[in-house]
């Protein structure tokens, strides 16, 4: 994502100038806009024609509008943004009031304007806008005949290719189809992991699968990156990981990423460190239930006597459509920041956000332990009687 302009006025009102530059700032966009923004952005209308002798043809043309956002729309698979809203400002093509949707598109910019920019809003911007902040994990999960190669980057996880290959079965006495079919499948994992991921970003690359797929790909990857003098893979063999996956589906990455070695091995990693901050709340949640709260309600508890060591909390809460439901959230997320605590804003494409969202998307390590919310009003409500 490029920030083109950027105007924010003392009372927090105005507007940015972004233009996004690849599939996964669809997702940042999405996150940013909210109902009853105005978007500013380049799109094509149907247009009726009437000539001079009557006769009425249509033609598609380009043109700018401003809409005032009512829905909006998001393919998490294609990384597809549809806004839909009505026209806002006077236009030779669109009638004021009138219904439009808009489809974003890379490398073409677009104008946000807000009545309130808060500080989630302004470091998802920061974080999207931020170079460091690309896609530092590939994943190639595999079995026989199939394979997922996946990018996860910090704000999602991208399916980049799927190959698929049928083997035939060993038969009696001869191996040779099941051979040069297995050959024939490795060759195309090769030429996917070749085309879709860049060595230049990627820090580690996680060959995942049942049984001993993973071992033989690995030794034949090599050995024609050795034959074929393929610099690029021969360069890049410290990067290549091989670990256990229950099977070849991108499901299994979960566990993958959950793996003691690899969270060992990508601990700079933003989507490792947020695996990492769930399974250190589970454990709290196990051996300390004092020191982890859930639920906002007893959060904010916690931040209100300056108890929150990490936050952990899901960017699906900042989507809701109620105001003051949402500025209660951005509210926490500043008290905690202003007391010195960790706020993890986890991703809802990643398993570790939807983990989240089950635990109703708001969750906190407590730097000291504090008696259960529910226990204490007990207490209260007894001593009254």
């Amino acid at each position: 994502m490029k920030l083109v302009h950027k105007d924010i006025e003392k009372d927090n009102a105005g507007q940015v100038t972004l233009i996004p530059e690849e599939a996964e700032d669809m997702w940042h966009t999405y996150n940013l806009l909210q109902v009853g923004d105005s978007l500013r952005a380049s799109t094509i209308r149907k247009v009726q024609t009437e000539s001079s002798t009557g006769s009425v043809g249509s033609s598609r043309v380009r043109t700018t509008l401003t809409l005032c956002v009512e829905t909006i729309d998001f393919d998490s698979q294609a990384c597809q943004l549809r806004v839909k809203g009505t026209n806002i400002q006077e236009n030779q093509y669109v009638k004021m009031g009138a219904y439009h949707t808009i489809e974003l598109e890379l490398n073409r910019k677009f104008t946000l304007a807000k009545k309130v920019w808060d500080s989630v809003v302004l470091d998802r911007i920061e974080q999207a806008c931020d170079p460091a902040q690309k896609a530092d994990v590939a994943a190639v999960v595999m079995q026989e005949g199939l394979a997922n190669l996946v990018l996860v980057t910090p704000a999602m996880t991208l399916l980049r290719a799927k190959v698929e290959v049928t083997i035939p079965r060993k038969r009696k006495g001869s191996c040779t189809q099941h051979d040069k079919a297995l050959e024939r499948f490795y060759e195309a994992v090769m030429q996917g992991i070749l085309r879709h991921f860049s060595f230049d970003v990627v820090k580690c690359i996680l060959v995942a699968s049942p049984g001993f797929v993973k071992d033989q790909f690995i030794s034949y990857l090599f050995k024609e990156a050795v034959r074929q003098d393929c610099k690029i893979l021969l360069e890049n063999r410290s990067k290549f990981m091989v670990v256990h996956s229950s099977s070849g589906h991108k499901y299994s990455l979960k566990e993958v990423l959950c793996d003691p070695a690899v969270t060992a091995r990508l601990s700079d990693t933003k989507a490792a460190g947020e695996v990492k901050a769930l399974e250190d709340f589970y454990k709290m949640l196990q051996q300390e239930p004092d020191r982890a709260f859930y639920g906002l309600a007893h959060v904010e508890r916690a931040s209100e006597a300056l108890a929150v060591d990490i936050l952990l909390i899901s960017d699906k809460l900042f989507r809701h459509q109620d105001i003051a439901t949402r500025s209660r959230y951005v509210r926490l997320v500043d008290n905690v920041k202003e007391n010195g605590g960790n706020v993890r804003i986890f991703s809802s494409l990643h398993v570790s956000g939807d983990q989240l969202n089950q635990l109703s998307g708001v969750a906190a390590i407590l730097r000291f332990p504090i008696a259960d919310v529910s226990e204490a009003e007990e207490d209260s409500s007894s001593d009254e009687d």
